[in-house]
């Protein structure tokens, strides 16, 4: 085994890990404000994929730059959609006065 792949794979679980640690750590309440976070981070992730795709350059390049934007694309309309639902549920309904019960 090369030593590039034990250092990325060391990276990899490490990521894993602390990632873990950071995510389990979160309160309720801070959920909201960072899933939009995360989500304009992976915006700047699809422009990120698009521009790989056009320097690898030909079919390969193309396939996974196309699969790689549309996954990044559906996973950010997908935590639009779920931070708009949870911000949803904070909303009074018309004609009443006191919070959701």
């Amino acid at each position: 085994m090369s030593n590039e792949i034990l250092l990325g794979a060391y990276v990899f679980v490490l990521a894993i890990w602390v990632g873990n640690e950071v995510i389990s750590k979160v309160p309720t309440t801070l959920h909201t404000p960072l899933m939009s976070g995360a989500n304009a981070i992976h915006g700047i992730i699809v422009i990120g994929a698009m521009l790989v795709s056009a320097a690898i350059g030909g079919p390969a390049g193309l396939v996974l730059g196309f699969f790689a934007v549309v996954l990044g694309t559906a996973n950010v309309v997908g935590g639009f959609v779920v931070t708009d639902r949870m911000l949803a549920m904070f909303k009074q309904r018309p004609g009443s006065t006191g919070p959701k019960k």
